[in-house]
């Protein structure tokens, strides 16, 4: 999951801020989102263990808590982690050590505050002040309470195992660990069962379990992308397609040379783009929704809540495909009963996090793989709006020879044909773009190999088709593909640095 501490940013911002000010500074930015609904959700999504089980529940101080996890911190940090905290998966606050001349600090930190707030009074005079404000209060000498300095996940969780022990993390944590190192902590307390087995479930479909029908979403796209490919290497037109424009292959051909294989780059791409769905759908099925991560779950209903809709942009082009449409009808349901179905029981085995300098390269890489993701994602969206209003970007007319007005003239109807490629795999692209970005950012975990190998898979199955089309019919315009070439890079290099990491043995 990311980092805040990752080394590159940080040693920037320290180089600029120095390294106690870039600290504040990204606590700073952490309570400033997390203190507005939407801002801490999202964290909570990237960062937090919104579900502990029950079992982490206790008490500090006599103050109820749902996980028994929190941070301490002096008074001078107290008003921004009181703010940050509550998305993070933290339980509780502690501020100290408070004195008399802290009392109005504290006040202000409280205030608003949706986590309980313990204080670690040094007087009577300080405890008497904030008595009011604050939920309760610590003391050194309280064996329950444990603070630890080290980032080390497996003694926080093991100390988790006492039914009365509390873990508080000083600030050092978060330094070196980051702030998802509550959520991880959480996830290594958390009891797991051994993985299923395909012939635990029957052969009833009414009691196949969700990572099944997601499975089957994922093995669906692969096999429309791969069909959407031989039908476009074989007879590029089908019979409604014939129908719709009124003209041959051989018509399409003398009435532009270049345009049969302009539709062919489109709707190999295009296909390229469904097999990487495909894979990412199966390894989000197989590697996450089945061992039970709940925001494997939530990648793949974010991907398919964008990219299923995009059906719907025959609207706005006209043309209606029917094995599109008929694809999305049957892959439509299982894709809801992957989403509706009950939560797996957590089935995930955590592998140490290794040597530091391996997670600071694979950190890099997560940063690479989050920005590639998030770009693809501004390209698709672009695509689908260039294919819903002005269809061509200037080097298509330029490969092609002419200008819209000419299609038109030969055919009114050759551009809104055009359209519902373009559008499309606009639709698509933003739906791999979602997976891609949120499967880097909240699935990066030492020794889940199926992250690296599902991502891996992915960008071959969208990347490789694009260049390789492209070279076949001579359409190299560098501008053109430019995006495409930085897209290879920087997930050729982010998966580099992070497979040491991702694919390491867990014992």
């Amino acid at each position: 999951m990311p980092d805040w501490t990752y080394h590159p940013l940080r040693g920037a911002a320290s180089a600029l801020l120095g390294e106690r000010r870039a600290q504040l500074t990204a606590l700073r930015l952490l309570a400033t989102i997390g203190s507005r609904p939407a801002g801490a959700r999202l964290i909570a999504r990237g960062f937090g263990h919104r579900h502990p089980p029950e079992r982490l529940a206790g008490e500090v101080a006599g103050v109820p808590v749902r996980v028994r996890l929190g941070i301490s911190v002096p008074p001078s940090l107290a008003h921004d982690v009181v703010r940050a905290m509550p998305p993070l998966g933290a339980g509780v606050v502690e501020v100290a050590p408070v004195t008399a001349a802290d009392v109005d600090t504290v006040r202000e930190a409280a205030a608003g505050r949706s986590l309980p707030l313990v204080v670690g009074a040094c007087d009577a005079a300080a405890q008497v002040a904030l008595k009011p404000y604050v939920d309760g209060f610590t003391g050194d000498d309280d064996p329950r309470l444990v603070r630890v300095d080290g980032p080390d996940v497996g003694a926080a969780a093991a100390v988790l195992e006492e039914p009365d022990a509390v873990v508080l993390a000083r600030p050092a944590v978060l330094v070196e660990a980051g702030p998802g190192w509550f959520a991880r902590v959480v996830e290594a307390a958390t009891p797991t069962a051994a993985a299923p087995v395909l012939r635990d479930v029957g052969r009833d479909p009414r009691r196949w379990p969700a990572w099944w029908w997601a499975l089957l979403v994922g093995l669906g796209m692969t096999g429309a992308g791969l069909g959407a490919a031989l039908i476009t290497l074989g007879p590029v037109l089908l019979w409604y397609d014939r129908d719709y424009l009124g003209m041959t292959l051989h018509e399409l051909h003398a009435a532009n040379h270049h345009l049969v294989h302009f539709l062919q780059h489109d709707r190999i791409t295009m296909a390229g783009t469904m097999v990487a769905i495909g894979a990412l759908y199966t390894g989000l099925a197989v590697g996450g929704i089945r061992r039970g991560w709940g925001w494997a779950r939530e990648v793949y209903l974010l991907s398919g809540a964008i990219g299923f809709p995009t059906l719907f942009y025959f609207l706005v082009t006209g043309f209606v495909e029917p094995l599109h449409t008929a694809t999305a009808l049957v892959l439509f349901p299982m894709f809801v009963a992957g989403v509706r179905r009950a939560p797996h029981t957590p089935r995930w085995r955590l592998a140490p996090e290794g040597p530091e300098p391996e997670r600071r390269r694979a950190l890099v890489g997560q940063l690479l793989l989050i920005v590639t993701g998030a770009g693809l994602f501004v390209g698709g969206a672009v695509i689908s709006v260039v294919g819903l209003t002005g269809v061509f970007v200037p080097t298509d007319l330029t490969f092609l020879g002419t200008d819209p007005g000419t299609l038109e003239a030969v055919n009114s109807r050759l551009v809104p044909f055009v359209a519902h490629d373009r559008a499309g795999f606009g639709g698509a692209l933003m739906s791999a773009a979602v997976a891609i970005t949120l499967l880097s950012a909240w699935g990066w975990r030492r020794g889940e190999a199926w992250v690296f190998w599902t991502l891996a898979v992915a960008a071959a199955a969208g990347f490789l088709p694009a260049v390789v089309v492209h070279g076949v019919i001579h359409y190299t315009d560098l501008v053109h593909l430019a995006p495409v070439y930085a897209g290879i890079a920087l997930t050729a290099t982010g998966l580099l640095l992070a497979r040491p990491y991702l694919c390491a043995r867990r014992d």
